[in-house]
């Protein structure tokens, strides 16, 4: 961990306007997080955060994030909105840009190939 052991880690108040809506027949998944019951300022930057801080602290929430029963649909949930702040479902917003990326150049692959195939079907 990279924090200086004589500076406190300072942690911003996480937005209440970022609960997500969604809800399946348990309940609404965000219930069961983890980060809802005592950690949830790791999960967002502070103004001015230094960067050896906001690595540890994105470290700390990423080590919440692994023991969260619903990890998974958190960051499905923060990478359908797409969510542009704080660590959700143990990636960085860093993180989720480079995987909506790879998904948008799957996606582009994939319509790619189909359209080829279909090409291919029509002259055969």
């Amino acid at each position: 961990m990279l924090q200086l052991p004589h500076q406190p880690l300072q942690v911003a108040a996480v937005p209440s306007q970022r609960v997500p809506a969604r809800q399946d027949e348990a309940g609404p998944w965000h219930a069961e997080a983890v980060c809802r019951r005592d950690e949830a300022g790791l999960f967002f930057a502070p103004s001015k955060e230094p960067t050896a801080a906001r690595l540890a602290r994105e470290e700390a929430a990423k080590r919440v994030c692994a023991r969260c029963p619903v990890m998974t649909e958190c960051r499905e949930h923060a990478l359908l909105q797409p969510e542009p702040y704080g660590v959700w479902g143990g990636l960085t917003a860093a993180e989720r840009r480079v995987v909506l990326a790879r998904r948008r150049r799957r996606e582009v692959e994939l319509k790619k190939a189909a359209s080829t195939g279909r090409r291919i079907a029509a002259a055969g």
